[in-house]
């Protein structure tokens, strides 16, 4: 995805603390920020359940959620990403909002899952488009305990790529369309009976 004349790698924060500050990003082949009005849109979904949640941004790139999130109050924030560059920025600018909630984690994020769990409150997954990796993650998120019981699960797709196949249990909250994007949150209902 090219650049418009004039864009510079800078997130702003939308609400919370740390409203109105903005943080640079360096460049990363699939790094793109969830856009301002998107994140307007999600948090004004989340904010009710942001006090004091646990949250997750497993391909944090700009850390543009993540940082969202802590400065909105929640309890602990996650983030993980593999991009040595990439996580030396997240570092810098968590240093520079000085968030000790926030948490970065340089490795890959399938590998990661793989590690044992402990239950989020809120996940974000924005992968790099051309991976395809949003089927996967769900599964092992669902399957190793990564998500709590009632999580909330925030997911970004290319309209123009294929549809992820989520857990049967996890069930839209919201959805809504910007540009080449679909963007989704989903409510993880406990199963009933034997598994």
């Amino acid at each position: 995805m090219s650049k418009r004349p004039g864009q510079t790698n800078q997130i702003r924060i939308v609400g919370g603390e740390h409203r109105g500050r903005r943080l640079t990003f360096p460049e990363s082949q699939g790094l793109r920020p969830t856009s301002d009005r998107t994140r307007e849109t999600l948090f004004n979904w989340l904010q009710p359940l942001l006090p004091g949640a646990v949250c997750l941004d497993l391909f944090a790139g700009s850390g543009a959620l993540g940082f969202e999130a802590a400065s909105r109050g929640a309890g602990r924030v996650t983030l993980v990403e593999q991009n040595a560059q990439v996580v030396k920025q997240l570092r810098t600018n968590q240093k520079l909002l000085e968030l000790d909630r926030v948490v970065v984690e340089q490795r890959d994020a399938l590998s990661w899952l793989d590690q044992e769990s402990t239950a989020f409150d809120i996940v974000f997954l924005d992968p790099p488009f051309a991976d395809n990796l949003l089927t996967e993650c769900c599964e092992k998120l669902e399957q190793r305990g990564w998500v709590g019981r009632d999580a909330r699960i925030y997911l970004e797709w290319d309209l123009h790529g294929p549809t992820p196949q989520l857990p049967s249990n996890w069930q839209p909250h919201k959805e809504k369309k910007a540009g080449q994007v679909a963007y989704a949150l989903y409510t993880r209902q406990t199963k009933k009976g034997p598994e």
